[in-house]
């Protein structure tokens, strides 16, 4: 009995890693993304950190509530105006954070890229 309590532990704390690691890996590929991207700026790290937060959450509730993921090459077209769509959203909620709609089109195709070369499970 006490073994099963243990590896209940073990996951939940496995889990928080996971998401911490998505934050971190979100960040880092937006910060790549809005370096590359004409008409896409993030003014200091904790806009940048507050924007990964806002489009995983976005990104989470697009997939529970759609079944659609919102990557550029996760799901084919219907993907690539969804990543636009967040990366423009987002910017309503964080302030700091700017971008055009042609950044945004520009930006989910860098995002796209970056995040297909990044290692790791991208599903939560």
């Amino acid at each position: 009995m006490e073994n099963n309590q243990t590896g209940s532990r073990q996951n939940t704390g496995n889990t928080a890693w996971q998401i911490i690691g998505r934050l971190v890996v979100s960040a880092i590929v937006l910060g790549i993304t809005a370096f590359f991207t004409p008409g896409f700026s993030i003014n200091n790290i904790w806009s940048l950190a507050i924007a990964a937060i806002v489009l995983t959450v976005m990104d989470y509730l697009i997939v529970k509530f759609t079944g659609l993921h919102a990557s550029p090459f996760g799901k084919g077209f219907v993907g690539f105006v969804l990543a636009a769509i967040t990366l423009y959203v987002t910017q309503f909620f964080v302030a700091g954070y700017s971008i055009s709609w042609m950044a945004a089109i520009i930006g989910a195709l860098i995002y796209g890229v970056i995040d297909y070369f990044i290692p790791g499970e991208q599903e939560m």
